[in-house]
């Protein structure tokens, strides 16, 4: 099994947040971080150290965007992949404002993402995950 990815889910909507990790687990992978609050998942963050981020956009307290922008200000250089309910022109500006902020986003997506879609997206990262060959340094 080749799914050593680690990947951390952030949704304030429980629902969404169990049907995200049973997705994944159906998709063979098991490193997950799952929170439904944006402040708790950036406290997680450097000790988990996830490769890929799936990030709801629409949270109360500290929406995505600026979850995001925090996550770049640490530095982070996973990949990222963004869910939102609303219409897809604020899905396209907040992919353009997590790209300039140097972070790299595999796609934005509109709820509810199929496990077919959700796999795709983890199938890329994964790609991008694999060490190059070498003395492991």
């Amino acid at each position: 099994m080749n799914h050593a990815l680690r990947i951390l889910l952030l949704d304030d909507d429980a629902f969404m947040l169990d049907l995200l990790q049973d997705m994944i687990a159906g998709l063979g992978y098991s490193h997950v971080h799952a929170d439904s609050d944006a402040r708790s998942a950036l406290r997680a963050l450097p000790g988990f150290r996830p490769d890929v981020l799936v990030c709801d956009l629409s949270m109360p307290e500290m929406d995505g965007i600026e979850f995001l922008r925090a996550v770049a200000e640490g530095g982070f250089d996973g990949d990222v992949i963004l869910l939102s309910g609303m219409d897809s022109g604020i899905l396209r500006a907040a992919e353009t404002l997590a790209t300039a902020q140097g972070l790299t986003i595999l796609g934005a997506r509109n709820k509810p993402l199929t496990s077919a879609a959700l796999g795709d997206l983890l199938a890329l990262a994964r790609g991008r995950a694999t060490p190059v060959h070498g003395d492991g340094k």
